[in-house]
């Protein structure tokens, strides 16, 4: 079975970039449509997207689902199509050299930059968002003039189906294909020769794909995660800190690249701090156990490894504060839920402080001068996402300073994810590259110099053109 498809895989590939050399880069026109096809997908399967995803986790919001796999992903998509005309458009660049600096302009040289499509682009989708994070850089993609082979989580089997399903009705495997299969069909996709490749997920599978993709110089753009820190500071409105982080951890149970994974708070407000955190959860959840609008844990295995982080934190003398406002029993359940947790001044041994959680388990750290929560977050791994509370400007100003990440928001979390005018991507162990709007039409471009020379031969001007005997005997006689 995993044979056939992977000889599929090459042979599609193939075709496509054949086709790629033989058309040419496709036109403003034909851009627009693939764009609004996906469009138009989206919005004849979004049932199909929200019962699917409802039955591989097992209980997942359809509201949530509707917002952040139907409405989230048509947003991209629409951005590109009103803008892609500017886009493609030739960007002009000063023609300068030293010695004559804007001269050589003046003289009738000219310089840009044309992007052009690469050709086909690889994307490796994670399963906890599986539409969106297929139709988010496929905006740029097709914007960009690419064409794209799709490879969906194994992890949401029903998800998947409905995605090739949906890219089959809707595009010819010329333009789009989709395959699915295990994590061998999963390795046999990344090896392949693409013209680019991008994959979001965890850091661990992440560089098996570099290795496989380093076999045939495939580029990367490569969305993964890490530990995304809160510092809350020291004049912030605890109470509304606390509701937005918990908003964000409780968001898909934590179940996000981007989901705050641990908060750095004033060792004087960490009562009030966990308070209020517990407040939100309670308001936002009276229940949890049957309650449709709280996420399940994708499957048994992230469950189990989630409950071990727990267990671990405990053996070790950590203070957990559970969240189960109607005090139900989770010991026997229909699915993998697992109620809000913090962790109360965790050490370092413990592995929810070394692992990325992705889950519904908030570590909190205490602290009592700012500075000691910049060098907590530098002795980690650059993380994906920061997130700082606060109305000091100076305080900010220093945090957001001394601290590297791929992103960051302030007085919120992972909001500035859903901004199409701005990079989105990590840095160092959190990802490389960064995609979005027209940060993602350039990352799926090929950006080629173009210079015109002047008519005036400006190497013989200089000297530059043989034989250079006789000038250099001229300039030693002066």
């Amino acid at each position: 079975m995993n044979e056939s498809i992977i000889a599929e895989m090459k042979k599609v590939l193939e075709l496509q970039k054949q086709l790629h050399i033989q058309e040419g880069p496709p036109s403003l026109q034909l851009r627009k449509d693939r764009l609004e096809r996906c469009i138009a997908m989206i919005k004849k399967y979004q049932e199909k997207i929200i019962s699917s995803l409802q039955e591989d986790f097992g209980n997942r919001d359809p509201v949530m689902s509707m917002a952040t796999e139907v409405a989230s992903a048509i947003g991209p998509l629409e951005y590109a199509k009103k803008h892609v005309s500017k886009w493609m458009k030739p960007e002009k660049r000063r023609a300068e050299i030293a010695p004559l600096g804007p001269l050589l302009g003046l003289m009738g040289a000219s310089a840009k930059i044309q992007y052009q499509p690469l050709g086909t682009i690889g994307c490796i989708s994670p399963w906890n968002f599986p539409v969106n994070l297929v139709m988010a850089p496929l905006g740029g993609i097709l914007a960009a003039g690419n064409r794209a082979m799709i490879k969906p989580s194994e992890h949401t089997p029903s998800t998947s189906n409905v995605t090739k399903k949906m890219f089959e009705e809707f595009f010819n495997q010329e333009e789009i294909a989709v395959f699915t299969g295990d994590p061998e069909v999963g390795a046999a996709f990344s090896s392949l020769p693409f013209d680019h490749l991008i994959f979001t997920g965890g850091t661990a599978i992440a560089k098996h794909v570099m290795k496989a993709a380093s076999e045939n110089l495939v580029p990367l753009t490569l969305e993964l995660g890490g530990k995304s820190p809160v510092v809350v500071g020291k004049n912030s409105d605890i109470s509304s800190a606390a509701i937005r982080v918990m908003q964000g951890k409780t968001m898909n149970a934590g179940q996000i690249c981007l989901a705050p994974d641990y908060a750095l708070v004033p060792k004087e407000k960490l009562d009030e701090f966990v308070k209020e955190s517990v407040n939100a959860v309670s308001t936002m959840y009276p229940s949890l156990k049957d309650n449709d609008d709280y996420t399940s844990i994708i499957n048994e295995k992230h469950f189990e490894r989630i409950q071990s982080y727990l267990d671990d934190a405990k053996d070790k003398g950590a203070e957990l504060v559970e969240i189960n406002p109607s005090d139900e029993d989770f010991s026997q359940q229909p699915h993998y839920k697992i109620p809000p947790t913090l962790v109360l001044n965790p050490s370092e041994d413990m592995k929810l402080m070394q692992e990325e959680i992705f889950g519904p388990v908030l570590p909190i750290i205490s602290y009592e001068k700012v500075e000691e929560s910049v060098d907590f977050i530098n002795m980690k791994e650059r993380p994906l996402g920061l997130y700082y509370f606060g109305n000091d400007k100076k305080e900010q100003e220093f945090v957001l300073k001394n601290t590297t990440s791929g992103g960051v928001t302030v007085n919120d979390v992972i909001s500035h994810v859903t901004m199409e005018t701005l990079p989105f991507g990590g840095v160092g162990s959190s990802g490389m590259g960064s995609y979005h709007g027209y940060d993602g039409f350039k990352e799926f471009s090929h950006a080629k110099s173009i210079y015109k020379q002047t008519r005036i031969n400006l190497n013989k001007l200089a000297g530059l053109v043989p034989p250079y005997k006789s000038k250099t005997d001229k300039a030693s006689s002066l």
